[in-house]
């Protein structure tokens, strides 16, 4: 697991993760670290102080939520929403479309990767938090 220069460490951040996070209606949530949009006007924000040397992303879908049946016989139903939220804020992590990631990667995460991410349950919502090392912050 990577090492902080400073801050908080990042595996205590996910350890403590339902308490960083607020669901909120997007005009309240804009105090946030980061946040996702739900198509019911929520959002699901990042309240967490800053891991000087990191990124971090957040994804959000209702757990209840109708899966897109195109995108289910590509990949599959099994932990659909747990797969899209990880996958969703490791592109974010990378700058990388959605779209590119799933042509390279599908919903998985990649091999040998070094970013770390906690998927929980919030509610009625499926809630991956992601961090990635920034050597440009450090």
């Amino acid at each position: 697991m990577p090492t902080l220069f400073a801050g908080p460490p990042v595996a205590a951040l996910l350890a403590a993760a339902p308490r960083h996070l607020r669901v909120a209606p997007a005009a309240e949530s804009g105090d946030a670290v980061t946040r996702s949009h739900l198509g019911d006007g929520r959002c699901v924000g990042w309240y967490a102080p800053p891991a000087p040397g990191w990124r971090v992303a957040i994804d959000a879908e209702r757990a209840d939520g109708l899966l897109p049946s195109a995108l289910v016989r590509r990949f599959g139903a099994t932990d659909f929403w747990a797969r899209w939220t990880r996958a969703e804020c490791l592109a974010k992590l990378t700058d990388v479309p959605i779209v590119a990631w799933w042509h390279r990667h599908g919903l998985e995460v990649p091999p040998g990767t070094p970013w770390l991410w906690r998927t929980l349950t919030l509610a009625d919502l499926v809630v991956t938090v992601a961090f990635a090392t920034d050597p440009q912050r450090r």
